[in-house]
């Protein structure tokens, strides 16, 4: 096997597509973010990327087994068309990391895409309760594109973006694509719904197509009820016990 290996497997028209990018991630929030789009809207498996730097296994559903790998899914929104990237891995090293960016932005050039966005999340280290979206963009224009819906902070997020998200932008701009990465704020140690959904709504408004939230904030209030209880844990941690309080004068 090669150390990447693109296999398409069919070839829509698609008008104008954006590339959207969801891999796992800080609180999984592009991978929640990109698979919502694939549960909401019609959507076709137009290729499949395979690499010896993914994890060496396969899945298995109902028996069958399948090369772990990241998936492209033609999705035709009624306003936009979309080429969503998404997948349960990222590579495993370095060099992986490049070039399976490098074969993504070949399929991305292969369909006609002309710009992409780049979903993620940016960890707060504590619990959200008001979800901003921040960004970074390789294009000036994008980023005029972008003001009015997120933010753009001087050094964030610290240490850069890692992994395929980062590499799009800067690959990308080698090769004139604009990319733009959203990352929507959250703890950083939970699955989070509610910051995929920030995210969802940023790019809906750029890009220009509706879709609904209802199973998005399903599995948001199944995530509530376990940050209640990390709450509560950590405020019985914070409150002084009977022991503590002998020694307060």
């Amino acid at each position: 096997m090669d150390e990447v290996h693109t296999e398409v497997l069919a070839e829509p028209a698609l008008e104008d597509p954006v590339l959207i990018e969801g891999l796992p991630g800080v609180g999984h929030v592009g991978k929640l973010a990109a698979e919502h789009l694939l549960e909401e809207f019609d959507t076709t498996l137009v290729a499949r990327l395979y690499s010896r730097h993914f994890p060496p296994q396969v899945t298995v559903e109902d028996g069958r087994s399948q090369l772990v790998g990241v998936e492209f899914h033609a999705v035709e929104t009624g306003d936009a068309d979309l080429l969503v990237l998404t997948g349960d891995h990222q590579a495993q090293s370095n060099e992986g990391h490049y070039l399976i960016t490098d074969a993504v932005l070949d399929v991305a050039e292969e369909f006609g895409v002309d710009r992409a966005y780049a979903l993620g999340g940016v960890p707060t280290g504590e619990l959200v309760d008001e979800y901003g979206v921040i960004a970074a963009a390789s294009d000036d224009a994008l980023i005029e594109t972008l003001d009015p819906h997120v933010e753009f902070r001087e050094d964030e997020p610290a240490g850069g973006i890692v992994g395929v998200s980062g590499l799009l932008l800067g690959l990308g701009e080698r090769r004139d694509l604009p990319v733009a990465c959203l990352m929507g704020e959250t703890s950083g140690y939970l699955v989070d719904p509610k910051s995929a959904r920030a995210v969802l709504e940023v790019l809906q408004d750029i890009v220009g197509f509706d879709v609904g939230y209802d199973s998005l904030e399903e599995r948001a209030e199944e995530m509530e009820e376990v940050a209640k209880k990390i709450r509560e844990m950590e405020q019985a941690q914070q409150a002084p016990s009977d022991e503590d309080l002998r020694y307060i004068g």
